[in-house]
């Protein structure tokens, strides 16, 4: 499923990038947000900046996740543009320091999606670990591009359903179900 969003073009990524971007910030007002958690953009993922950087304008933290160890939920550190990033284990740029934090929003990144909510990341598990565990529970947002929508990602029982999903074509609110 990756491979769809890797054959992107760089205009591409970059336009669908921008309209996800614009259909996130209608979504989602910052006044609503507090602590947005979000990923990296690797493997031609969608570029968030221009979302990240309106709600950051607006008061919101921002925060990437990292790896404490496999099998374990994600931590938050807080981060902003300009603060010091260190590859993890896995090459992701990770913040260097920042402050432990609990998001109020999480921003997936979906290699594959379908229109019940239910996403495939990377096959860590490493957020659906997280979701399970984060009380309050965060509002769950997938964002990725329609490339990668399929009929039914056919979920598991620890699969955790998000609350929205975001592509380059709108943002949809999942039924719950």
């Amino acid at each position: 499923m990756a491979a769809r969003r890797e054959a992107l073009t760089p205009e591409c990524r970059r336009d669908w990038s921008a309209a996800l971007s614009g259909h996130l910030i209608a979504a989602l007002p910052a006044h609503r947000l507090g602590i947005v958690g979000h990923c990296w953009p690797i493997r031609n993922e969608p570029d968030l900046a221009v979302a990240l950087d309106h709600w950051r304008a607006r008061g919101s933290l921002t925060a990437l996740p990292v790896v404490v160890a496999p099998g374990e939920p994600l931590a938050f550190r807080t981060w902003s543009p300009g603060e010091s990033l260190v590859p993890d284990r896995y090459g992701i740029p990770t913040p260097a320091a920042g402050v432990e934090c609990q998001p109020t929003l999480v921003l997936l990144p979906l290699n594959a999606f379908d229109a019940d909510g239910y996403r495939l990341g990377y096959g860590g598990g490493f957020f659906d670990r997280t979701l399970a565990t984060l009380d309050p529970r965060p509002l769950a947002v997938g964002v990725g591009f329609e490339c990668n929508r399929v009929a039914s990602i056919r979920p598991q029982a620890h699969d955790q359903r998000l609350d929205w999903i975001v592509t380059e074509a709108g943002a949809w609110r999942v039924s719950p179900g």
